[in-house]
């Protein structure tokens, strides 16, 4: 099986993110997509102390009706903020400074579409997943369309036949669809093995940096990916 994985350029996104990629032989970047305010595109959660605060990348516009591709950041010292907040977020971490050089290397991208896929690209390649995987972006393959049409239209563009998504597919996906063109659909079991965190209930749902900072190269260690067919997902979450 050709195992695919389509997302949207996000930033530093959190440890179960790292988990669904690192299962990928194609990942898709959906740059194209059109940028929804509150989504985790341009802000990630991190953990200070007992609390969990934003770390936002501020848009030109508000980023209303533009795709991830054309976003603009705004001017101003966010690149600062984050890494003063970062460093508060790690303060007794032993491997602070390497998710700030992280940080610090994804920043020096001009182009905010850029920095978020630098944000994940360099995660990655530090916790050593997915090296072997293709990179590919949707608006280079020329295929249009919206909803579960164009993801199966992406999926079979590349040569997969099995599709790998996160919870949230299971609002629009038409499954049998898939399996009808020779794709089988799975989602992700995300496995939210705790790692060492200061103060407060541990959360899984704060960025990759927090992982990385903590645990260092041993973050891969927590990362435990496993999928569930699209039936047994669904069967599981029907009252």
């Amino acid at each position: 099986m050709t195992t695919v994985v389509i997302t949207q350029p996000m930033l530093f996104p959190w440890p179960g993110f790292f988990e669904q990629l690192a299962l990928a032989d194609i990942y898709v970047y959906l740059d194209d997509a059109q940028f929804s305010k509150g989504s985790f595109t341009n802000r990630v959660q991190v953990k200070v102390g007992d609390q969990t605060k934003w770390m936002t990348i501020p848009l030109a516009g508000g980023g209303t009706y533009k795709p991830i591709m054309d976003l603009d950041a705004t001017p101003g010292d966010w690149r600062a903020t984050h890494q003063l907040l970062l460093k508060q977020s790690l303060a007794t971490a032993s491997h602070a400074q390497d998710a700030i050089d992280i940080l610090d290397r994804a920043y020096e991208q001009d182009k905010l579409c850029d920095t978020l896929i630098r944000s994940i690209e360099l995660s990655a390649d530090y916790i050593g997943i997915g090296t072997s995987r293709k990179i590919t972006h949707s608006s280079e393959l020329n295929i249009v369309g919206s909803s579960w049409k164009r993801v199966l239209d992406i999926v079979l563009g590349v040569g997969g036949t099995r599709y790998l998504t996160g919870h949230g597919a299971a609002r629009y996906m038409d499954h049998e669809a898939f399996e009808a063109n020779g794709v089988s659909v799975e989602y992700m079991d995300y496995s939210l093995t705790p790692w060492p965190q200061d103060g407060g209930a541990f959360t899984p749902y704060v960025s990759i940096l927090d992982l990385i900072g903590r645990t260092g190269r041993d973050a891969n260690q927590f990362l435990k990916p496993r999928t569930v067919h699209w039936r047994e997902f669904l069967a599981k979450q029907t009252p």
